[in-house]
């Protein structure tokens, strides 16, 4: 099952496998501890972004976001020499966290650990940028600064202008998409009731 995981649920510009690494990597961990911090800031902003998009968009957005924060990743690793595989949900829960912070950037922010100092969203979205891409420039490896920005440059394109661009434009291929289904139930082609 290790190699399995390794190749399929780890993202590496060098692996065999490359596109699917990209979504799947998403959804593994490291350990126990980075599933659960990953798990508390997306449990912590939920409510927010599916406020902002609904149920379906946040899906998608997140999804999406998995794969271009890797691809991002990639890119970097490609840019730098340094094809260390890489995993967790971070780049996407980054995506979440800019869009978030984006949208409301008054709002009041805490520490798990330090409840008593509050800042606002938008000193918090511009301080894990300067920290990912001081790690970016400076070569630290303890997080893949990388797809974190990638993911925070995601989300904050995305709420700014990719909701107009992409999602209030869905309607015609949705239709197209539901026309031609229809087509091809009809002529035998799909299943029947």
């Amino acid at each position: 099952m290790r190699r399995v995981m390794f190749t399929y649920f780890t993202s590496d510009p060098s692996s065999r496998a490359l596109c699917s690494p990209m979504l799947l990597s998403t959804f593994s961990h490291f350990s126990l501890f980075h599933m659960a911090a990953n798990m508390y800031v997306l449990w912590s902003f939920s409510s927010s972004i599916v406020s902002l998009l609904g149920c379906e968009q946040f899906i998608a957005v997140y999804l999406s976001a998995g794969v271009i924060s890797t691809f991002v990743s990639y890119v970097a690793k490609m840019a730098t020499g340094k094809f260390e595989p890489s995993l967790g949900a971070s780049g996407a829960i980054m995506t979440v966290l800019a869009a978030v912070c984006t949208k409301m950037p008054e709002a009041k922010l805490a520490i798990i650990f330090l409840p008593m100092f509050t800042f606002t969203a938008g000193s918090a979205l511009k301080a894990i940028i300067a920290f990912d891409t001081a790690g970016l420039a400076l070569g630290w490896r303890f997080f893949d600064h990388a797809a974190h920005l990638g993911g925070a440059l995601f989300g904050m394109w995305y709420v700014t202008y990719g909701h107009e661009l992409i999602w209030k434009n869905r309607e015609p291929l949705v239709k197209a998409w539901h026309e031609m289904r229809t087509k091809n139930t009809g002529k035998g082609g799909g299943r029947s009731n």
